[in-house]
């Protein structure tokens, strides 16, 4: 006899519901403790510095999640087979929620205790969207499993500093993790940017260039494993800009002018863009013209928490039956967090003495798209599909 699953709710029916969910939860929760720990009105013990937790939970906790959620939505539509729902997706969710809670009791919880929680949710996630890939026979898109484990190895060099098994690793695995995420955008970009664009402006046709597609990932691989390597001056700044051509010529040859009335299009275009950015700013911080800091930030604040809001607002319409269209607070939200990066990445090169103001109103504007986001996102992904369909 079949038992009855526990958590049998609209929230547990796809992995986009509970994912999307946590990583709004996630972007507010995550980002008001680091405000409160940066200006000192917090402090405790922890697991992670405080640095290194920042940049963890933003790309490991929230990043992750929305990975987490669109893979295991993606994979079922690419495959047709069945990706884990109710109480197994339930489960998969509390670790990651485990995840983010366990490092604030370091001290009375052992530290090997706190690394493998954090640690076993990549390589699960991994295992549970291999599985239909392998039934489909579709190994093609196994490299997005390489990519996860790509992920662990970066949060492992990250746990492997803290618990005094490597010394100086948790840099490299930040910014292998920043990585690795830039790469699976733009692959995955590379599939739904002409796709979405075709569908949400009509009459619209988008021709494929493979070879951009393909020049595209291989370059900001090329900078990124630089960057890993500590070669900066020139050869850094070259590879760096080769990204920059390849990466416009790509964008371009999927633009239509049309996009700008369209807010569930144009926000994953400028999300594009801030990865741009983010390569323009690493050519110049190979000569020391700016701080690499300000390129991570285009790469993570413009280029990753742009798409991951873009996409989880159009996932989530897609797939619970809606119409593919923004309502106008959540193209207010594509606006603030444009407007976030702004304060964070560009107006501190123009203004450096505001930089302590510009950080607080960056803060301000990410709370308030990601609070847009909880408001409307909320009742969508907690309630069942309007079609009457699965899912």
């Amino acid at each position: 006899m079949k038992s009855q699953p526990i958590f049998d709710y609209p929230l547990f029916a796809l992995g986009f519901r509970a994912f999307f969910a946590l990583a709004g939860l996630a972007a507010l929760v995550l980002i008001v403790f680091w405000n409160a720990i940066y200006s000192g009105t917090l402090t405790s013990e922890h697991y992670y510095p405080n640095n290194y937790w920042h940049a963890h939970e933003m790309l490991l906790g929230y990043a992750v999640a929305v990975i987490a959620g669109f893979l295991l939505t993606a994979v079922k539509n690419w495959t047709g087979k069945p990706t884990i729902t109710g109480d197994q997706l339930a489960s998969l969710c509390l670790l990651w929620l485990y995840g983010r809670i366990l490092p604030f009791y370091a001290g009375a919880l052992p530290d090997a205790l706190i690394a493998l929680v954090d640690f076993s949710f990549l390589p699960i996630l991994a295992y549970q969207v291999s599985k239909p890939i392998i039934q489909a026979q579709q190994f093609k898109n196994l490299f997005f499993i390489g990519l996860l484990l790509l992920l662990a190895l970066g949060n492992g060099l990250i746990h492997a500093e803290m618990l005094g098994l490597q010394d100086n690793s948790a840099t490299a695995g930040i910014q292998l993790v920043v990585a690795t995420i830039i790469i699976l955008i733009l692959i995955i970009a590379g599939r739904v940017f002409p796709f979405f664009t075709e569908r949400g402006i009509p009459g619209t046709l988008i021709i494929r260039n493979p070879l951009l597609d393909s020049l595209s990932v291989a370059s900001a691989v090329i900078v990124f494993a630089l960057q890993l390597f500590d070669i900066s001056g020139t050869l850094l700044a070259l590879a760096a800009v080769i990204a920059i051509a390849v990466n416009i010529a790509r964008l371009a040859g999927w633009y239509v002018r049309r996009i700008w009335y369209v807010p569930l299009l144009w926000v994953l275009y400028a999300g594009y863009g801030w990865i741009i950015l983010g390569f323009i700013l690493t050519a110049l911080s190979a000569y020391s013209v700016v701080l690499p800091t300000l390129a991570l930030h285009a790469f993570t604040l413009g280029g990753i928490g742009i798409l991951t809001l873009g996409m989880m607002a159009r996932v989530s319409l897609g797939h619970t039956g809606r119409a593919l269209k923004a309502s106008n607070a959540i193209a207010i939200a594509f606006v603030l967090i444009n407007v976030a990066a702004l304060f964070r990445v560009l107006l501190p090169i123009a203004m450096p003495t505001w930089y302590e103001n510009l950080l607080y109103l960056s803060t301000l504007s990410w709370l308030a798209a990601f609070s847009l986001f909880i408001f409307v996102y909320a009742p969508i992904l907690t309630s069942a599909r309007v079609d009457g369909q699965e899912g």
